[in-house]
């Protein structure tokens, strides 16, 4: 079964597609942003707000978001089973 997060202002997304949580701030994701909104695979989920992180779908669209990036991280990997989380460390 397909995991949804809640990335903001009631829109939500499908775990399984993502392939990025990224800040923003950088050149190249500024770029790919631009790209993205130029040629309509952009999908904007800020609901006017500031863009905090923006995700890399599968299907090469980008989903802007107006919550931080650790807190969709977050959020994505709450529902998974514990093997299939990140290893950090802790036994």
């Amino acid at each position: 079964m397909n995991k949804l997060i809640h990335v903001g202002f009631g829109n939500i997304v499908n775990t399984e597609k993502i392939i990025a949580i990224v800040s923003p701030d950088a050149a190249p994701v500024k770029r790919l942003v631009q790209k993205a909104k130029e040629t309509g695979m952009a999908i904007d989920a800020t609901q006017g707000r500031k863009t905090k992180s923006v995700l890399v779908m599968e299907n090469g669209q980008v989903v802007l978001s107006a919550l931080l990036p650790e807190t969709i991280a977050g959020r994505a990997q709450e529902g998974m089973a514990p093997e299939e989380k990140e290893d950090d460390g802790k036994e």
